[in-house]
């Protein structure tokens, strides 16, 4: 699943590529891109969000604390936050973004307010961290309650949340069509998009809780003995059969409903992957580094990309050679700096700060008594 994490990481790059329009039209890959890109970021987010519920029920330790976790999530994302915020108002944001706009960014409460220049303030891709903070403040609240539920009826409980993932977009409808996201979008997939029903739907923390509730649901399925889903093949094929059907459909269905069944017998296919069929090629060591560097790759990506497009002027549009240059070019600096975000920032910190502490357990099985945070 390591390896996974990269490949998800990368399709949110080829989102970001296709929003900053940098082909000519005449190229013939512009329109082409952002087509084909369309279901691209949110099969990465959702992806992200169901295999972080999934990964962290399925190493809960009886012996943790609410306190100590908490810790150790923060110091797993927060640093690697802190540096890109400051890159990003330091090369571009300071000067467009209000100071309340960028203390709710500093502190990760971005994704709460439904204006795109809130939740997607300073460095865009941050407002996820913004719901996994939430998703980290109600796991040791959530965990009890799940592992109390009779193993037989994980798999009614998994339908039931991913039947409301699906049925959100009906609730979605409901919300104002207006406004609608500015014309800076214009030529994306979020271009006349309605700015609060795409909020409620892509970015609303208790919304997205789903998805992290889900894969802790996966995660129970598969720890129970109760896993009987697809292979690995099989899966991938879903999943691909959802990005498929995520073009064509609105993108309020695009963003999550398509996807979420696929995504969700994925996370578990691919755990449980290696001890059936052996190790794939993302097992392999050199997605297994890339997959350890994904998180700080998906942090620095579009501020690589926002400062190179800048610097050959936002309104020149290039061929196709030239643009499949500069694709790869953003690329590798991404990727490069990315591995040194993981080894100069975010591992030295967890090695420092990420060890167990003692104090309130959190409930991972039936005899272990719950107290409250």
């Amino acid at each position: 699943m390591t390896g996974a994490r990269f490949v998800a990481a990368s399709m949110v790059f080829l989102f970001h590529v296709a929003t900053l329009r940098i082909f000519a039209d005449g190229a013939g890959i512009s329109g082409a891109l952002t087509c084909a890109t369309k279901s691209a970021a949110t099969v990465g987010v959702s992806f992200f969000f169901l295999l972080s519920g999934f990964v962290l029920t399925w190493s809960a330790r009886p012996d943790d604390t609410y306190r100590g976790f908490l810790r150790r999530r923060l110091v797993k994302i927060y640093p690697n936050h802190a540096v890109t915020f400051g890159l990003a108002m330091l090369v571009f944001a300071a000067a467009s973004t209000p100071w309340s706009t960028a203390l709710l960014n500093l502190l990760l409460l971005q994704a709460w307010v439904p204006k795109p220049d809130v939740f997607l303030s300073v460095n865009g891709p941050s407002w996820s961290l913004s719901c996994e903070l939430f998703f980290y403040a109600m796991f040791p609240l959530l965990l009890p309650r799940l592992v109390r539920i009779r193993a037989e009826q994980l798999w009614a409980y998994a339908a039931g949340v991913a039947g409301t993932v699906i049925a959100l977009p009906l609730l979605g409808s409901l919300l104002p069509a207006s406004p609608r996201f500015p014309e800076g979008f214009a030529g994306t997939v979020l271009a006349d998009q309605s700015v609060d029903q795409m909020w409620f739907l892509y970015a609303f923390p208790p919304v997205r809780l789903l998805d992290f509730v889900l894969g802790m649901l996966m995660a129970r399925i598969v720890l129970t003995g109760r896993w009987v889903g697809p292979g690995r093949g099989v899966a991938v094929a879903l999943t691909i059969v959802g990005y498929l059907v995520g073009l064509i459909v609105p993108m309020t269905y695009t963003v999550n409903a398509v996807l979420i069944v696929p995504l969700a017998l994925l996370v578990p296919a691919l755990a449980v992957g290696d001890e059936r069929v052996g190790r794939s090629w993302l097992s392999s060591p050199v997605m297994r580094r890339l997959g350890e560097a994904s998180f700080a790759f998906y942090l620095v990506h579009e501020i690589v990309l926002v400062v190179m497009r800048a610097g050959i002027g936002f309104d020149r549009e290039l061929g196709r050679g030239a643009g499949l240059i500069f694709v790869a070019l953003a690329f590798l600096v991404s990727l490069g700096m990315a591995v040194l975000l993981h080894r100069l920032v975010e591992s030295p910190m967890v090695l420092r700060w990420g060890r167990p502490t003692q104090g309130k357990r959190i409930e991972t099985d039936a005899a272990v008594r719950v107290e409250p945070l």
